[in-house]
């Protein structure tokens, strides 16, 4: 198995779960608190981090500490046929159903003004090859 066959498997297994999808259709282009993620889909902490580190171990999802709260966002994956999937999958959740109301209830959970519309969602966060060579600058 050749190491993009590897992440794309890995992608897919990430993408196999609802919750996960879920929290990527909540996360969109925007970074989120863990806090608004629980409060959201209604789910206790311990199992929304399990499965955000699943996402994270997918390497499509990162974390950044602010005090006790972690803030959680998208990343691009560096392979740009499987950036391309990530995209389509969260353009489709923008039109299911659960998803909509998932939006809907951060959006006023949160004050942050989220699109129901149908449309592709930009990644526009950094790529894992500079979060690496941020980790290895420090």
């Amino acid at each position: 198995m050749t190491g993009n066959e590897f992440r794309l498997e890995r992608l897919f297994r990430a993408l196999a779960d609802r919750t996960r999808l879920r929290l990527l259709n909540l996360m969109g282009d925007a970074e989120i608190c863990v806090c608004y993620l629980v409060e959201t889909l209604r789910m206790p902490q311990p199992k929304i981090s399990r499965h955000l580190a699943y996402l994270r171990h997918a390497g499509i999802v990162t974390a950044r500490r602010e005090g006790k709260w972690i803030h959680y966002r998208i990343v691009e994956p560096e392979d740009a046929r499987t950036a391309w999937i990530l995209r389509e999958v969260l353009a489709c959740l923008r039109t299911d159903q659960q998803m909509v109301r998932d939006r809907a209830r951060l959006s006023k959970l949160c004050g942050k003004s989220l699109r129901d519309a149908p449309r592709p969602v930009p990644l526009t966060a950094t790529r894992h090859s500079s979060d690496r060579r941020e980790k290895l600058a420090r």
